[in-house]
């Protein structure tokens, strides 16, 4: 089958380009992410500082060139499950005395997690901005064979790039309706089935939610909103998108930028009983508002804590009447650890510790449940010595990876380091670790812009759906529970971590893709109405 201008449409995606073609193409995705805000401040290996002293420098952000395929049936589950998982983590972050079991298990080995237990305080509204990301396992075990999203981890602080993944969805329906078309090997616009991300709109909406749900300032001051920031934040524009959304509301609300080093500079709690939290712009210290919500891109590694002064800022932002997002209790519930313990299965003694949050064998405990893979704790446990001797054997340890408590990619330990890893460490810190199976997806080709550079080649996907939810920490009602839009993320298949931001990863974006499995839910769907 040939298009009006006699050339055959490409009946493999991505597509092969002449060399003529991708360079044109990388153009014009180089023009488009810098004028639509797809962009990062570069690497000191691209422009390093000296040559950019003022800091005005802006290069587009990792991105792939065309869109990557995603089975519609496990990208809508995916999307279906956020709900459900805001819902657990909003009770797990109520229940001090499961999370105080979980930092007495890996208090020995990550003074991280003891430091921050300490400074935990609790207020009535929290709000969590999460993202769970999932990689695309393809089971086997059935016929026709099918993907299935499996959580790789859940992030409940800072969870980033929602801003950027807008635009890189905007960008590939760009190129499908302008540029795709026109390739020797076409690609007819309207081909491609590319979702609509609203993930800006999302998050912004669960900030909007937060602020409204704190009611009237009580201090004589307007109510404003805090982005808390690392000082060289490089991922800043992703930041500046929803912050822009928040802004646009009407009446307007306030949105200010505080690095987390200057928490104690420029804020202060009012004499009150409850504890106001004021802030005072540095372009008008005279000027005071009071902090409805402070939402955290800094403050979930140790980096952002290089002394006491910093714990006193984090514990100064807990005590406050601020609500945050998240609180250190939420911060905690969203350590692999939890993670662990919730996807243990249920045995014939009794119930899941998953029905302690969702009871077992609700539509939304079978949801958790599908996602799951097999993760193990590193403890002295019977369970936890048999993972200890998979994680030690040299052919055991390749299907697995060790992760500590930690947020912000690069942190994890893969497949045949792992032993010598264990060795180099104190055997008493082992239990501070969780020992996961590697989720192992197909490999599918793309092509990555990365500082202007191609990269080409097979590459394996990640996919996060964000979700939104506000709850009362003492009652734990749920006063707004959103899905709140999706992110896909690309690496080389030779990759092992993924962060965009820690500089292994790329920008993505979703392209569903029609299996049999889908071909045969939409029949019997059709078979039922």
């Amino acid at each position: 089958m040939r298009d009006d201008a006699g050339i055959e449409p490409s009946r493999t995606f991505p597509p092969l380009v002449t060399e003529g073609e991708l360079e044109h193409l990388v153009q014009t995705v180089k023009d488009w992410a810098t004028g639509h805000g797809l962009v990062v401040r570069p690497p000191p290996t691209v422009i390093a500082a000296e040559a950019d002293p003022n800091n005005i420098a802006a290069v587009p952000a990792p991105v792939t060139l065309f869109p990557s395929g995603i089975a519609r049936h496990a990208f809508r589950k995916g999307l279906a499950a956020q709900k459900a998982y805001n819902e657990l983590y909003a009770a797990v972050s109520r229940s001090e005395e499961f999370l105080a079991q979980i930092v007495k298990e890996v208090i020995d080995g990550d003074d991280f997690v003891r430091d921050l237990w300490a400074v935990h305080q609790t207020k009535p509204l929290s709000l969590g901005l999460f993202r769970s990301d999932y990689m695309a396992h393809e089971d086997t075990s059935v016929f026709p064979p099918f993907q299935q999203l499996k959580q790789v981890e859940f992030n409940t602080i800072a969870s980033s790039f929602g801003g950027l993944s807008v635009r890189t969805a905007q960008l590939h329906q760009f190129l499908s309706k302008t540029e795709y078309p026109l390739l020797r090997q076409s690609v007819p616009e309207g081909t491609l089935d590319l979702p609509q991300n609203k993930a800006i709109e999302g998050l912004a909406g669960g900030i909007e939610a937060a602020f409204h749900a704190y009611g009237a300032p009580q201090t004589g001051h307007r109510k404003c909103v805090i982005f808390l920031v690392q000082g060289d934040e490089r991922n800043i524009w992703d930041q500046r998108h929803l912050e822009y959304q928040v802004a646009k509301t009407s009446p307007s609300i306030p949105v200010f930028r505080l690095a987390f080093a200057d928490i104690m500079k420029y804020t202060s709690l009012a004499k009150t009983e409850l504890r106001q939290l004021l802030y005072s712009s540095p372009r008008n210290p005279e000027k005071k508002f009071e902090a409805a919500v402070v939402y955290m891109r800094a403050g979930y590694g140790p980096g952002d804590y290089p002394n006491q002064q910093a714990w006193d800022a984090r514990c100064h932002l807990e005590r406050s009447h601020a609500i945050k997002c998240p609180t250190v209790l939420t911060q905690l519930a969203g350590t692999k650890k939890v993670q662990q313990v919730l996807a243990t299965p249920r045995s014939s003694a009794g119930p899941s510790i998953l029905s302690r949050f969702i009871k077992d064998d609700t539509p939304s405990a079978i949801e958790l449940w599908n996602t799951f893979t097999n993760i193990y704790p590193m403890d002295t446990s019977e369970v936890g010595l048999v993972a200890r001797k998979k994680a030690l054997d040299p052919e055991q340890c390749q299907d697995f990876v060790l992760k500590p408590q930690r947020e912000g990619g690069g942190n994890n330990i893969y497949g045949s380091a792992i032993p010598e890893y264990l060795k180099s460490i104190n055997e008493s810190h082992w239990g501070s670790y969780i020992l996961m199976e590697l989720i192992k997806p197909a490999s599918v080709q793309n092509l990555i812009l990365r500082n202007g550079r191609i990269e080409q080649g097979g590459v394996i996907n990640e996919l996060g759906v964000y979700g939104a939810c506000l709850w009362n920490q003492n009652t734990g009602e749920l006063l707004h529970n959103e899905e709140a839009g999706w992110l896909l993320r690309t690496k080389g298949d030779k990759s092992e971590e993924g962060g965009v931001a820690a500089g292994y990863g790329c920008m993505d974006s979703v392209s569903l893709t029609l299996t049999n499995v889908d071909i045969q839910e939409e029949a019997e769907a059709r078979a039922n109405q």
